[in-house]
């Protein structure tokens, strides 16, 4: 019994001399704490290298793949929640509308110059064409394709209108001066001459294009260019997140 108890007491002291220490140290971590104005503890804290930083659209425009990175010209209008990704090119002055998905993980996709993507598009290429055609997915200069189309594997040539709802499969071509009526479907490998109407599900011939037909082609690309530029404006520089963001930093204590 002695000697138990002579281990209960050494036991005691010890655990009230760890417990002493740990107040002690507490003790000084709060008084160094009020020494320390709160902008200084801010600066004092350095954020770990590998932290993702913080990106304010909400989702990501531009994926990269591998080593192909998306391509966007200075003056095109790319919308805030549209998706590249991979081998994607888009000129000058054309523009890919709200909801759109481009994706090049497999081979080439260009929008070329003054040309408009709109509104839920999906654009897809291929490893191969079972035609023996390019693979990937080319739209050339003042080209307007129509909310929710569907391209695969294909090329239009310059100046043309694909209406909305339209699917293009593996290998198709659009020759310059053409139009494609909305819901029209364009089986693989199949060819719109140019100076064309076709409309249908497989699409079919209806009649040749006159001559003023053919110059309201490309000035539908331009205004749909003009347009493009008024919605420059919506992108953060001009945008009210970054009050948001300086609210923030100013409950955490980090001078603006």
């Amino acid at each position: 019994m002695a000697a138990l108890a002579r281990i209960s007491r050494k036991a005691l002291t010890s655990c009230t001399a760890s417990a002493q220490q740990s107040l002690l140290q507490r003790a000084i971590w709060a008084e160094a704490a009020k020494s320390i104005r709160p902008s200084e503890a801010a600066k004092s804290i350095k954020p770990s290298e590998d932290r993702v930083k913080w990106d304010y659209r909400g989702q990501r425009k531009i994926i990269p793949l591998g080593q192909w990175l998306p391509k966007v010209a200075v003056d095109a209008y790319v919308a805030p929640n549209v998706v590249l990704a991979g081998q994607v090119t888009v000129c000058d002055g054309s523009s890919v509308w709200a909801g759109s998905v481009l994706r090049g993980d497999l081979n080439k996709i260009t929008v070329g110059f003054c040309s408009n993507v709109q509104e839920r598009c999906v654009i897809h290429a291929a490893w191969s064409s079972p035609t023996g055609l390019p693979a990937e997915t080319s739209i050339e200069r003042f080209v307007t394709i129509g909310a929710y189309c569907l391209l695969r594997s294909c090329t239009i040539e310059p100046e043309c209108i694909i209406g909305q709802h339209s699917i293009l499969m593996e290998g198709s071509l659009v020759e310059t001066h053409s139009i494609l009526e909305a819901g029209s479907v364009v089986p693989p490998g199949r060819r719109i001459p140019t100076g064309e109407l076709w409309a249908g599900n497989p699409a079919r011939f209806v009649r040749a294009l006159s001559h003023e037909e053919t110059l309201e082609i490309p000035k539908l690309a331009v205004a749909i260019n003009d347009l493009s530029k008024e919605h420059f404006s919506e992108f953060l520089p001009y945008s009210t997140v970054y009050l948001e963001v300086e609210k923030f930093k100013k409950s955490l204590g980090i001078s603006i």
